[in-house]
């Protein structure tokens, strides 16, 4: 084999994504009127945008639906997206992260399609798998074909972490809770539609453009594909891996990374002692070590906590990307952290019932219960999860 062969070769990623399918051959989207749900990671591994691939392939793209952290993904965390019209292609763009989460009639008026094409990180609680299942009914409402254009879970589709959505739990319905399932679920965007459709009274016209070449034990460095934050605070593979976990720590007054070079990969405060909690938690895949950091506002991060205070914390890595138990490692940071007299909960507890969907957890962490006891509760729902989950899966 040449080495100009061999260099192609090594060039094309493990795994092609639904949106290289539409490059190929229009995946029958040829022709038809329709809105797009994207951002900045809805690209090909070349780099292309799905606006521009999508027209390119014959596709009528009437007008753009953006979630949140933008079109453009560079809106910060919460921060509220503006409708309004994307510069470089022209075309209406429609929020739907503010004052409105879902598609209106008026939105899906004259399209054949709604075309969904989002990077996903794998955590129920990351908003856009929300914003999908969402789209799904407003689809299923006004009789327009919902296509998932498929990515991978960063995480891989085995690993199951959390307790189970459960809406007799009373915890108010949020973009970070309304997907089924356990805080790590193990789908892809597209089989977690299919998923919720097969539970809807009026199924929605969906249909999913698969991925190919991925298997369900692939984490994302094994896809070969570039990594492009799909949103401006998860910048790399590894950040990803610990993002179900360390996103927990949101929900205290720890700082989370946020305002630092490596977010979710840097935790810690002003008055911490990092060793005690080192030594106390079993980091399961990862490789906990001391750090410290003084977070910086940004535009990704315009009010991050302790802004201009060092802090002293946890550096997080990871040790084992197959071993990795990222939702185990939170609870147990949280369970070693509960204790110390600077501790508090953000909202008085609140914010973490809203991520977990759940009041248990917390509940279970102020009692002092270990975080081992609280992960083994979990287990009965994910095993009936894996049951349930088996007819929407496609690889």
């Amino acid at each position: 084999m040449s080495p100009l062969l061999a260099g192609l070769l090594a060039a094309v990623p493990a795994v092609q994504v639904g949106l290289e399918r539409v490059e190929a051959d229009g995946a029958g989207l040829r022709g038809r009127r329709v809105g797009l749900i994207a951002h900045a990671a809805s690209v090909t591994a070349s780099g292309r945008h799905a606006i521009d691939v999508l027209r390119a392939a014959g596709v009528d793209v009437r007008r753009l639906f953006a979630p949140e952290h933008g079109l453009r993904s560079r809106a910060a965390a919460g921060e509220e997206v503006a409708s309004g019209t994307d510069e470089a292609s022209g075309l209406p763009v429609v929020s739907l992260y503010g004052e409105r989460t879902k598609p209106t009639p008026e939105d899906l008026a004259g399209l054949d399609a709604l075309v969904a094409d989002l990077q996903d990180a794998g955590a129920r609680f990351y908003t856009y798998s929300a914003t999908v299942l969402l789209a799904l009914e407003a689809a299923a409402e006004a009789d327009v074909e919902l296509v998932v254009l498929d990515r991978p879970n960063p995480l891989g589709g085995v690993l199951m972490e959390g307790p189970v959505a459960d809406a007799a739990e009373g915890v108010p319905t949020s973009l970070v809770n309304r997907a089924p399932g356990p805080v790590v679920h193990g789908l892809t965007l597209g089989e977690l539609a299919r998923f919720a459709n097969t539970r809807r009274a009026r199924p929605a016209r969906l249909r999913v453009v698969p991925l190919s070449g991925w298997s369900r034990s692939m984490t994302w460095i094994d896809t070969g594909r570039p990594w492009v934050p799909p949103s401006p605070n998860l910048r790399t593979p590894e950040a990803a891996l610990a993002y179900p976990g360390t996103c927990l720590v949101e929900a205290t007054n720890l700082s989370e990374g946020r305002g630092t070079r490596a977010p979710f990969l840097l935790l810690g405060a002003p008055w911490l002692d990092p060793r005690p909690v080192i030594k106390a938690v079993r980091a399961q895949g990862f490789r906990l070590a001391t750090a410290s950091f003084t977070p910086a506002a940004s535009p990704s991060a315009p009010e991050p906590k302790h802004e201009g205070l060092l802090c002293r914390g946890i550096r997080v890595r990871v040790a084992d990307r197959r071993a990795v138990r990222p939702y185990a490692l939170g609870l147990r940071l949280l369970a070693a952290l509960r204790s110390h007299p600077e501790f508090r909960w953000v909202r008085e507890g609140a914010w973490l019932d809203a991520l977990t969907a759940t009041r248990r957890v917390r509940e279970a962490l102020d009692r002092g219960e270990p975080a081992e006891a609280i992960l083994e509760r979990d287990r009965p729902g994910l095993a009936a999860f894996a049951e349930e989950r088996r007819a929407a899966l496609l690889y």
